[in-house]
């Protein structure tokens, strides 16, 4: 089940070292209102949350993963690894996320969504960015129930565009497309995301890669009260 949103206002940072998925997120983004978007590390962003780029088995071994498991200690990747066995049987599918306490100030969460099942997978050619990115943002949802207010502000990179191998324009757009969607709707869980996102974009790959693609709500939808 979906619920319609308001409008959240959560602080929204888009970050690189790659200029060109910076440039790709500025065409995207252009006419989103509240997107910051940097070119820079990740790591230096102070926000609420990072969200970092995964694998389903949680191993951070590569990428903005392996960058952050240095900063925050090795600690962080057992902390994600034990999220994804208690909620998700040791396996964490793409189109799932997990939100953990960072163990440090800034962040104080860690948002680990997988872009792939393995690590170093080329997925250039697969929905996961847009799965990815709505679930992290799916994830902030569910912390806010539990805690309200507690993530106000989320820092993430090019989702996919380094070791998943997916063009810059293309990572732009499905992030776009995954944004959008937090701010319209709040699922009931992850499998009925991914089916809402399979199902809209299953054949996304007829579509010229400058073409955005706004996810709508199933019929079935329930209005927020």
């Amino acid at each position: 089940m979906t619920e319609d949103r308001v409008q959240s206002p959560l602080k929204v940072v888009l970050t690189d070292i790659n200029a060109t998925v910076v440039a790709a997120w500025r065409a995207a983004f252009a006419d989103t209102p509240g997107i910051e978007i940097r070119t820079g590390s990740i790591l230096d962003k102070k926000v609420d949350a990072w969200v970092s780029p995964t694998n389903s088995r949680g191993r951070m071994d590569g990428g903005t993963d392996a960058a952050i498991k240095r900063h925050l200690g090795a600690g962080i990747q057992l902390r994600v690894q034990r999220a994804i066995r208690d909620g998700f049987q040791g396996r964490l599918p793409v189109g799932s996320a997990v939100c953990v306490p960072s163990g440090a100030a800034n962040p104080k969460h860690l948002i680990s969504a997988p872009t792939m099942d393995e690590s170093a997978q080329n997925v250039s050619e697969t929905l996961n960015v847009a799965l990815a990115c709505a679930a992290a943002f799916q994830a902030i949802h569910r912390q806010n129930e539990e805690v309200p207010g507690s993530i106000r502000s989320v820092a993430l990179v090019g989702m996919g565009a380094r070791t998943g191998q997916v063009p810059a324009r293309v990572c732009a757009n499905l992030m776009w497309t995954g944004y959008t969607l937090f701010n319209d709707h709040s699922f009931e869980d992850y499998d009925d995301l991914r089916a809402t996102v399979t199902a809209q974009l299953d054949d996304i790959e007829q579509a010229p890669t400058t073409q955005r693609v706004r996810i709508t709500p199933p019929a079935r939808h329930t209005p927020r009260r």
